[in-house]
């Protein structure tokens, strides 16, 4: 099921939403405070074109640093691309079929706005990820 949501998933928003993604990551490259962000905005480029399997963990031990980065981040391209991900769920939710699509859109805004500090695993590491960060490793 995974698979064929996917397919629709890349066939109906997510390779427009990865172009998008790959443009920010190389408009981050203009500007030297914002080329850290490129590797994470390329990151999550890859689960905006996949994202059925895959979940968002945060990472508790990102510090100053992380948040530092996701206010530059926000300016710079999230807030943009959050746009886009708004537009393109509204274009979605107009047909009964693409309501789940829109759904999982807006899903994608937090990663979206604010990369750094989490990280993208499957969801068969996600329980693994949890039990980690529970006990302070």
């Amino acid at each position: 099921m995974r698979f064929l949501l996917n397919v629709i998933w890349v066939l109906f928003a997510g390779f427009g939403l990865f172009l998008e993604y790959l443009l920010a990551g190389g408009v981050a490259f203009i500007f030297i405070i914002t080329i850290p962000a490129a590797i994470p905005c390329w990151r999550i480029a890859g689960f905006v074109l996949w994202p059925f399997g895959r979940a968002v963990v945060a990472k508790p031990n990102a510090g100053a640093g992380s948040t530092v980065m996701n206010v530059v981040w926000f300016f710079v391209a999230g807030l943009w691309l959050a746009i886009g991900h708004v537009v393109t769920a509204f274009i979605q939710a107009i047909t009964i079929i693409g309501i789940p699509l829109a759904i999982a859109n807006l899903k994608l805004i937090p990663i979206t706005c604010f990369p750094f500090g989490k990280m993208v695993v499957s969801n068969r590491e996600i329980a693994h990820y949890s039990s980690v960060y529970s006990r302070g490793l």
